[in-house]
């Protein structure tokens, strides 16, 4: 069934803007790179859940609510955990309640994808949702082939500028992301084939083409991902002939379009980033040492774990001689970020939920005929795309990737079309459940205060002429409701007014520990009489081995003969835990 001739095309215009636009954002301020994509996303998403609740009865949405509720059971934990960091914990209120608004907002996603999969159109919806991320895939495909073949071009306010030579970065600046957002599109191209709403030919040149976009990424996780395209065409025998032959090509597109680029660098002397990811040695990307500490975290903090967003503090302040030399702020797998940071117990349950969602998500896929089946298995894969990506990434941290996820997960656990309620129950509903709607506008409002909020802090990182002095900017800053800890790093790292830097260490800290900060920290702490902590940050800071500190660090060598050494030529006198640091 068709949605109401009327409504789809604003509901199509609303489904392109909502998957587009973020992802097509090229302009940022600092301090956070992909801060206005996620506001963009936030608002945009709560404009097509506005859409979809517009005018719709009542009565399905309760019961499409109750059909997802292991995935909102397992939402339900996790803001019961940010929660509990931010109150009983140390983790500061501002990265406290970012969490649990976007984890609000992925609950309202969920409701207003199981909605959807409720209504009598609810297939024409899902088709909507597919042409957005169709159209999104290949105007990110656009900007990718830009980036590899015309890289003078990319000006970064339009078009970002790669900053991997020879790969395909997007808009959002991270080849793997750009990876997934063209596997999604390949989904739902292939969804809609089999819905019969995308010619054959064009549908067949836009997934070679989106395969072909993958390549120029050069993502191990999209390499992987083709191989999970070319498996469902295997397995999946309800899909038509043509569909599962594509879906089975996919890894042969995926090679002859590799050799393609390969010897279209070595004949014209340009750079092909594939080449450049095959010739290194840690295939993991790092990634082995960052699991291989997490599951000592893990041991050592297995039945609470280190606290919901303390992994980067616990891990950077935990002794890891053999350390990966970046600064982690991930554990880069789902399964073990749940783990290390809510306890195995709550990591359990909350996996527990969620496999039984994806479980309870297919079994409905395969239950059903018709063009409800080809809808509820595109969002099957649609998540299990997403879910395969988490397990090496962690991109449903972004909302451009967890609010699509959480509406076709929402979409997938859905019951079937309700019929229309008698008139006495449906007033009752309407007053009862009409919430929807006034959620999704919330939602929007709420996109819209953080990009006002988020400018008390940007003025701090890129100061006009005649802008206030710094120490003014900082202190506006920390009365940020989202964004204080970007002030508090910057009252930390600068020589500002002793009062800003009162808290700075307690709120900067528990974001993302780098060189800079480590030094200002330990300095800070020394300047205090806690040399001996300070001794301690010294001593994590040495093993990352950063060219940032080498400088602090080689102190030690000019006053190797001095008897009044710097403290962090020193070893700590005693062992310390990244608890003892919290709330300093």
């Amino acid at each position: 069934m068709r949605a109401d001739p009327q409504r789809e095309p604003l509901l199509l215009a609303a489904a392109v803007l909502a998957a587009a636009a973020p992802s097509l954002l090229a302009y940022n301020v600092s301090p956070s790179p992909t801060f206005l994509n996620q506001a963009l996303a936030l608002a945009c998403w709560g404009g097509f859940a506005l859409l979809l609740a517009a005018g719709r009865p009542a009565l399905p949405q309760l019961g499409a609510s109750r059909n997802a509720w292991p995935l909102q059971a397992a939402l339900a934990l996790l803001v019961l955990a940010a929660a509990v960091s931010g109150t009983l914990g140390a983790l500061p209120s501002g990265l406290c309640l970012s969490a649990l608004g976007l984890l609000a907002a992925a609950a309202l996603l969920v409701h207003s994808g199981s909605a959807a999969r409720s209504a009598a159109d609810g297939d024409a919806l899902f088709a909507c949702f597919a042409w957005g991320w169709l159209v999104a895939g290949l105007l990110n495909l656009a900007v990718g082939l830009v980036q590899v073949f015309a890289p003078d071009v990319a000006d970064g306010n339009w078009i970002a500028a790669s900053n991997i030579p020879g790969r395909a970065v997007g808009n959002l600046r991270q080849p793997n992301h750009l990876s997934s957002l063209l596997l999604w599109a390949a989904i739902c191209a292939v969804a809609l084939l089999e819905l019969r709403r995308l010619r054959r030919g064009w549908g067949q040149a836009a997934f070679v083409a989106l395969v072909f976009g993958v390549v120029l990424s050069a993502s191990r996780t999209g390499l992987v991902s083709v191989g999970i395209l070319a498996l469902w065409g295997l397995l999946d025998r309800r899909l038509t002939r043509p569909t599962r032959g594509l879906l089975l090509a996919a890894p042969v597109v995926y090679a002859l379009s590799w050799l393609a680029l390969a010897g279209w660098a070595e004949l014209s002397h340009h750079v092909f980033g594939g080449a450049a990811r095959l010739a290194e040695t840690d295939v993991s990307g790092s990634r082995f040492g960052i699991w291989a500490d997490t599951l000592a975290l893990i041991k050592a903090n297995p039945w609470t774990g280190v606290g919901f967003g303390e992994f980067n503090l616990a891990w950077t302040l935990t002794p890891f001689p053999g350390r990966p030399t970046a600064f982690f702020d991930h554990t880069h797998n789902l399964v073990l970020q749940f783990a290390v940071e809510l306890g195995l117990p709550l990591a359990a349950l909350l996996l527990a939920l969620l496999l039984w969602g994806l479980l309870r998500m297919a079994l409905q896929a395969w239950a059903v005929q018709g063009d409800a089946s080809v809808t509820r298995r595109a969002a099957t894969m649609f998540v299990l795309m997403i879910g395969l990506h988490s397990l090496l990434e962690y991109p449903l941290w972004y909302a451009y990737f967890l609010l699509p996820t959480a509406w076709a997960f929402g979409f997938g656990l859905g019951g079937a079309a309700a019929a229309a309620p008698a008139p006495a129950s449906s007033a009752s509903s309407t007053a009862r459940h009409r919430w929807l709607a006034p959620a999704a506008a919330l939602l929007v409002l709420g996109a819209a205060f953080s990009v006002w909020d988020y400018t008390r802090v940007t003025a701090i990182f890129a100061a006009d002429d005649d802008a206030a002095p710094l120490a003014r900017r900082i202190e506006r800053g920390q009365h940020s409701v989202f964004f204080a800890h970007h002030a508090d790093y910057a009252a930390a790292t600068t020589d500002t007014e002793p009062r800003l830097r009162e808290r700075a260490f307690r709120g900067a800290t528990h974001y993302l520990l780098d060189t800079r900060l480590m030094m200002a920290w330990a300095e800070e702490l020394a300047a205090r009489g806690d040399v001996d902590r300070a001794r301690h940050l010294a001593a994590r800071l040495r093993e990352f081995h950063n060219p940032l500190s080498k400088d602090w660090l080689d102190e030690c060598r000019a006053a190797a003969a001095s008897q009044a050494a710097p403290f962090q030529c020193a070893p700590p006198a005693r062992r310390y835990g990244w608890r003892d640091f919290e709330g300093r």
